[in-house]
């Protein structure tokens, strides 16, 4: 279904405008060329044919809202699929392949809103312990264990943490990215925006410690975070994601807390000890204040709970 969508001249263009010059990251890629996918098969089930998307008015879009419905599909996805399509008409009114929008002023169901979850601090230490434990117990039994696997997996943890990245970001950088003398990371997000972050100097140690490990670090251009020895490819996010489960799993805590989770306690800690929301905003790359103000919503919800149970006559 996706690879048959991907062949449309219009839907391709459109998938190589987000790769190419909006940089949209792998999974947002991903989510719109499916929403698109599931759409065009929705409309070639019930209306028999491609949909000319020049024609389709607001009525097919509806039609198309009640269906997801019916079938019982969340809100926050129901969000995310009219996102796509609303971004591709866009795409299509600037390419003046479509005179108008038909989804302008359609109305979507709200999403809930659920509160980012995210680790203690005493969580986190003990989740980025874990890989140096590990290493060491293994190594205790086993002297010719290779340690770069571990090291790696604990710079890595320890450099979203210390700097909130997303997955992407963390997978994405480059050995020039990192100052040492300033302490300061480059770090290339959504849409190609740039931010410089401070590191911390745990992050550091951890980053110096898996490269002294290797027989070549890496220089220059080259990913800060290698797959294997063997190969100059940059980490991988999946892989990344199951080994921080096997972590998670390995320090007591809910293997399904996903890396992005670290970015949240990253964010979550900051503002407890006092940082500012405009200056979490920019260490975190978002693009609009709201989009960090989820973050008060939790510490404030937190306060609540500790007035309620500490206050005699809360």
């Amino acid at each position: 279904m996706e690879e048959a969508v991907s062949e449309l001249p219009v839907v391709a263009d459109f998938l190589q405008h987000l790769r190419n010059e909006r940089a949209v990251s792998v999974y947002t890629l991903r989510n719109y060329k499916l929403a698109l996918a599931e759409f065009c098969a929705w409309h070639s089930d019930v209306r028999g044919t491609n949909p000319d998307w020049q024609k389709l008015e607001r009525f097919d879009f509806r039609d198309y809202l009640r269906h997801l419905g019916r079938n019982n599909l969340g809100r926050a996805s129901i969000q995310v699929r009219f996102s796509a399509l609303r971004t591709f008409y866009r795409h299509l009114m600037r390419r003046g392949l479509a005179a108008s929008s038909p989804l302008r002023q359609l109305i979507l169901p709200k999403t809930e809103k659920r509160l980012p979850r995210f680790l203690t601090p005493e969580q986190t230490a003990q989740l980025l312990d874990v890989p140096l434990q590990e290493l060491k117990r293994l190594q205790t039994g086993d002297v010719s264990t290779d340690p770069v696997p571990w090291l790696r997996d604990s710079a890595m943890m320890e450099l979203v943490y210390s700097c909130g990245l997303r997955i992407s970001e963390v997978c994405g950088l480059l050995v020039d990215d990192l100052d040492w003398d300033s302490q300061l990371l480059r770090i290339r997000g959504k849409g190609r925006k740039e931010r410089l972050n401070p590191i911390g100097n745990t992050a550091l140690q951890a980053i110096r410690r898996y490269w002294n490990a290797m027989k070549e670090p890496p220089c220059n251009t080259m990913p800060i975070f290698i797959k294997d020895e063997n190969s100059p490819d940059p980490v991988y996010p999946r892989l990344f994601q199951s080994q921080m489960k096997r972590y998670l799993a390995a320090a007591g805590l809910d293997p399904h807390f996903s890396p992005h989770k670290l970015r949240h306690s990253f964010a979550t800690h900051l503002l407890d000890n006092g940082a500012d929301l405009r200056s979490v905003q920019e260490l975190l790359g978002h693009a609009h204040l709201a989009t960090t103000q989820v973050y008060t919503h939790i510490t404030t919800e937190r306060l609540k709970r500790a007035y309620d149970s500490a206050h005699p006559r809360a």
